[in-house]
């Protein structure tokens, strides 16, 4: 006997998973209903199958195919527009005319006797059995009386409950003769039991009704959907579970990596290749899907989650369904009934109300309250860049498709034949991605210099000599499993914000140039990097009177790309130096704020023990450094920031500094003592570089880490500043506690508040007007200046959710007052 499996609906009722998924396809248990179906048959001997499939037919076809991999044997009848029940089944008459042959819907879930179903057709003499079971609710359903026989007596479809007359319910499971095709009229939309079963009924034909035992449930609602899903996993219905049961209820697919300090409380289900990090918690009838990441922190409980969804750290999932290729970032909540669709960005620290529906392809904003279902509209990123460049995790906002095409957009804004220096960091991620990029900037016309694994500052410093601009891929400092990549000038430094915005429009617009096979660019290997950033580095900054001091430091290559650069600069610098973690470690291309501290930490235990000058430690890419002074006390980077602006300020007696406006104004002191203003810019690296660039300016710095040394580039470069100190501690003959001493202390406190986009311009308003009479700076942000000095600056974050203060007294209490005082007006103003 030959199976009809009934695959061509469009289940509306199932928006937005079936947006852009049939509904045969939906997972139940990581696999599709459909496939549950077929299995069902196989069992019973039906392995050849007729599928029947109008709304998204093709990927019902590209994913069954012709039925090999499960043993079946199945083809395929194609509707052109919507027949019905009966119209479908009739539409494949021609595979179905020779025997009985039975039906089935290929969206609901069942584990019948099909066997004894067929067998009771048979025994009957039917033209028509229809497979009916009882349900407690039967108001979605065609309620059927049958005699003590069997035989049909009356079909009511869809009841109200004064009709309601029976719990016995048609499944839309029928075995049939094939001169029922004899009733359906071909090529018109006809259904079973509203047409073709009531005029057999009028003519006395044989309609039977079997009454099933087991399992059924018609998927057709969210919440029959996720009932499906835990009665998998609680064992109601007998199906087939891919994977292993490592506990009672607990299965864990092939190749899934479940941390052993993951939480898992069954029954639930994890697919092939996810991986679940250490904290995270898995409740009861969760469902994750194949390869699906859930980050440590994260909470899942009832949930629902499809293919390669990324699940950040501390969000939390209740009760929810999320479509495939989904990213849910860190803090995120989303609660029950809630539904997103396909293809969606949950932004951080979101939250995501009951039974709201977010159909594909949306983006969800970081702290955003969500409490209506979002349909048509859709926000994508306002910008491509962020502090960094273009950032995100690794594989699931950074992927090699986006950097093909971002790669293409930046090579569209040159001119065929145009030079980019490409260079990354030493990660395999970083590697990975360079390569698509470099193949897409080839393929745009345009030669590539690819200086492979360097420090940022000498693919800066390698990019001005002769190149368009130039491209670095890095790990983003203090976040392993993200990415930077970071678009550079025809000098060096970071894109300006007209360029950013050029490169944004022509990746908005998708129109990218391509090559003719004649002008295909090139690929070079640059050689004696190293050495030319070295000479071109020591002619540039004073390094008088170091052979002569003979100082010893110590200096700490953080196993990264800046200890590519150390053998050839210090061997000509001449000054005795120990190196400590010169190695590259893959493993980490960058360190988390505890780890800096503690290599910094350590690092001053041996300038101590070695009575070295001082101590430096280097960023992984070279781009930051940070100090310990002789004692092996760290100088924490607000403080060297002082500690260096004082050293150049007192040498130079005149000229400006480039500082941000998040400074402290003890800055202003230690530049005035000695004859050298500051200039205030904006907190964004690319205004820093546009001081650093003018003629009068000495010095720069972001108290992070950066050092600007203007002599010698206009950016950040830690092996420069590192130089240059070098050459001053020389020639003070000061030791940097005794330079540290002699500067006032600083009461700065910072604190970021989360504020949803659409409600930033009114933060930002209500502190102008709560600004009232006092001085108002609008630099970067507003920032406040009371009638005693104190200040508070309110900074919106430009690709976050987030607005930043800081505030500046003469104590810490009085500072912490301050910033009190105005994150309760960013508060207010965001409620």
């Amino acid at each position: 006997m030959k199976a009809v499996v009934m695959a061509g609906g469009e289940g509306t009722r199932l928006r937005p998973m079936t947006s852009s998924m049939p509904k045969p396809l939906l997972p139940v248990a990581n696999r599709p209903i459909m496939e549950h179906v077929l299995r069902l048959l196989k069992r019973h001997g039906l392995t050849e199958t007729v599928v029947t499939v109008q709304f998204l037919a093709s990927l019902v076809k590209n994913y069954f195919g012709d039925g090999e991999e499960l043993g079946m044997e199945l083809t395929y009848a194609n509707e052109e527009k919507p027949l019905g029940t009966a119209g479908s089944v009739k539409n494949a008459e021609e595979a179905l005319r020779d025997d009985a042959f039975l039906v089935i819907s290929g969206d609901a879930l069942t584990d019948f006797d099909l066997t004894d179903l067929i067998r009771f057709h048979k025994e009957k003499g039917a033209l028509v059995t229809v497979c009916l079971t009882r349900v407690p609710n039967p108001l979605e359903f065609g309620i059927t009386i049958v005699d003590e026989q069997g035989k049909v007596e009356r079909f009511l479809e869809k009841p109200t409950w004064g009709q309601v007359f029976s719990d016995t319910v048609n499944t839309g499971i029928y075995v049939m003769e094939p001169e029922v095709f004899d009733y359906v009229r071909a090529d018109v939309s006809v259904d079973w039991s509203q047409d073709v079963f009531p005029q057999l009924m009028k003519e006395g034909k044989p309609i039977y009704g079997y009454v099933a035992e087991g399992y059924w449930e018609d998927v057709g609602t969210h919440e029959s959907y996720v009932k499906a899903q835990a009665d998998v996993l609680e064992g109601k219905v007998d199906v087939d579970l891919d994977g292993f049961e490592i506990s009672p209820g607990v299965w864990i697919a092939e190749g899934a990596e479940v941390h052993s300090d993951a939480v898992l409380r069954g029954p639930l289900y994890i697919g092939d290749y996810a991986k679940v990090e250490a904290g995270a918690e898995i409740r009861e009838h969760t469902v994750v899907g194949s390869n699906v990441v859930v980050k440590s922190g994260a909470f899942l409980h009832k949930a629902v989650v499809h293919d390669n969804v990324y699940i950040g750290q501390q969000s939390n999932l209740r009760g929810c369904v999320i479509g495939k290729n989904t990213d849910i970032m860190r803090a995120a909540r989303i609660e029950d009934g809630a539904v997103i669709g396909d293809e969606c960005l949950v932004g951080e620290e979101s939250i995501i109300q009951g039974n709201v529906r977010v159909y594909p392809f949306k983006t969800i904003e970081a702290g955003a309250f969500v409490n209506t279902s979002v349909i048509w509209e859709s926000r994508g990123q306002a910008h491509l860049f962020g502090a960094r460049g273009v950032s995100g995790i690794l594989n699931v906002e950074i992927t090699p498709e986006l950097a093909v095409r971002l790669a293409g957009a930046y090579a569209t804004t040159l001119k065929k034949g145009s030079t980019v220096t490409t260079a990354r960091d030493h990660s395999r991620g970083a590697r990975a991605l360079k390569r698509a990029v470099i193949s897409a900037l080839q393929a745009s016309a345009i030669d590539v210099r690819d200086l492979e694994n360097v420090p940022l500052p000498v693919a800066r410093e390698q990019t001005a000599r002769g190149s368009a601009g130039g491209i670095m891929i890095r790990t983003s400092p203090g976040v392993p499993d993200s990415v930077d990549i970071m678009f550079f000038d025809e000098r060096g430094a970071d894109l300006s914000q007209g360029g950013q915005r050029k490169l944004d429009r022509v990746y908005a617009r998708q129109e990218y140039r391509r090559a003719f096979p004649g002008e295909i660019g090139d690929l070079s290997f640059p050689s004696s990097v190293y050495d030319s950033y070295t000479g071109s580095l020591l002619r540039s900054v004073d390094t008088s009177g170091v052979a002569e001091a003979g100082l010893k430091v110590v200096v700490d290559a953080s196993n990264g790309s800046a200890g590519l650069v150390l053998p050839s600069l210090l061997g000509r610098l001449g000054v005795d130096a120990l190196t400590i973690n010169p190695g590259l470690d893959e493993a980490r291309p960058t360190e988390t704020a505890d780890a800096r501290r503690s290599g910094l930490v350590r690092l001053g235990e041996i300038v101590a023990s070695a009575r070295a000058a001082f101590g430096v430690r280097f960023d992984p890419v070279g781009e930051r450094i940070s100090l310990v002074d002789e004692r092996g006390r760290i100088v924490e980077d607000d403080r060297a920031l002082l500690v260096l602006l004082d050293l150049v300020a007192a040498e130079r007696r005149s000229g400006r500094v480039a500082l941000p406006v998040t400074t402290t104004r003890v800055a202003e002191q230690v530049a005035a003592y000695h004859g050298t203003q500051v200039e205030w810019t904006t907190t964004s690296p690319d205004d820093l570089t546009r001081v650093g660039r003018q003629e009068s300016t000495i010095f720069g710095g972001d108290g992070r880490g950066g050092f600007i040394v203007p002599e010698f580039s206009s950016v950040f470069d830690g092996t420069a500043a590192f130089v240059r100190l070098i050459g001053m501690v020389a020639r003070t003959q000061l030791t940097l506690s005794q330079i540290d001493a002699r500067i006032p202390r600083a009461h700065v406190l910072r604190r970021d508040l989360a504020t949803p986009w659409a409600v930033k311009g009114l933060v930002m308003r209500h502190v102008v007007e709560a600004a009232g009479d006092r001085f108002v700076d609008t630099t970067d942000g507003v920032r406040v200046v009371e009638a005693d000095g104190r200040w508070v600056l309110v900074l919106p974050d430009p690709a976050e959710a987030v607005t930043h203060l800081w505030a500046e007294g003469p104590d810490d209490a009085s500072a912490q007052a301050l910033l009190d005082e105005w994150s309760a007006v960013v508060d207010g103003a965001g409620r």
